[in-house]
């Protein structure tokens, strides 16, 4: 089972995500995304997957945000080159089981698409 978990080692819900994860089992690629930024096309492609608009897969309340010029009211495609030049912004941890994605918010969010 090809699993990925966009991952920041630095952020708790990311840790437990991951480790809710390997508790069940799972070895998931861990893809340090403030490292190796998603591209515009993957971010859109997960937000697909999550069923989710820009705004709710963003960290709103970084200062890169309100720095950036971006509002709750900014256009979509704005907000996702947003996060793609500023993957800061992306909300943690996602996690990406084929098809299928899971915010980590709460963690055990992710248990439904295992």
């Amino acid at each position: 089972m090809a699993l990925t978990i966009w991952h920041n080692t630095r952020c708790s819900k990311s840790r437990q995500a991951l480790t809710l994860l390997k508790e069940r089992g799972f070895e998931p690629t861990v893809r340090l995304y403030l490292k190796d930024t998603p591209s515009i096309e993957e971010i859109a492609d997960v937000l697909a997957m999550l069923g989710l608009s820009a705004i709710k897969m963003m960290r709103t309340g970084e200062p890169e945000f309100k720095a950036s010029g971006l509002s709750k009211d900014s256009e979509e495609n704005e907000l996702i080159a947003a996060m793609a030049q500023t993957p800061k912004l992306i909300e943690r941890a996602i996690v990406i089981n084929g098809s299928k994605a899971a915010l980590g918010r709460p963690p055990e969010s992710i248990l439904k698409i295992l």
